[in-house]
């Protein structure tokens, strides 16, 4: 990788980190206008709370939770090929949790999307295709097709 190609690359990925910044701006990919957020804002119990205008989010002033469904709702609008999602999950009330892993997740990886999911919640580790262990900065195990016993901490 150049410092030429550098962008082009990063333009590749959409994330959401732990201590994410939540912009109200409605960044859709091409073609998608902000009716392609409503459906997204329906399935994330937002659609009560959050409304678009003049291609803005109406609010972000959300619970820790809400806010992190509202990121949720414009990474997905971005189409991008990767999506990084750390500890997306964590802030969740439990039924939402649940909903992530198994019902939003499946929704996300359709098409080309690669989902990198970021997790020390080992009860929805047989949600994801392969499971990598991290200890001390390094990989120390891989399991492909993970269960939720299979990977030792």
């Amino acid at each position: 990788m150049t410092a030429k190609t550098r962008d082009a690359y990063r333009r590749h990925f959409s994330a959401i980190f732990f201590d994410y910044h939540l912009f109200d701006e409605l960044i859709p990919m091409d073609g998608a206008g902000p009716e392609a957020a409503r459906p997204l804002l329906e399935r994330l119990d937002l659609a009560r709370k959050v409304e678009i205008a003049e291609g803005r989010f109406s609010t972000t002033d959300l619970s820790t939770g809400q806010r992190k469904r509202l990121a949720l709702v414009q990474a997905a609008l971005e189409g991008r090929a990767v999506l990084v999602l750390d500890e997306w999950a964590a802030e969740q009330d439990p039924t939402f949790r649940r909903r992530f892993y198994e019902e939003l997740l499946p929704e996300l990886r359709r098409g080309d999307r690669t989902l990198v999911v970021i997790s020390h919640n080992d009860r929805y580790f047989d949600a994801a295709d392969r499971v990598l262990h991290l200890g001390n900065g390094r990989i120390v195990t891989i399991t492909e097709k993970a269960s939720a016993t299979a990977v030792s901490v």
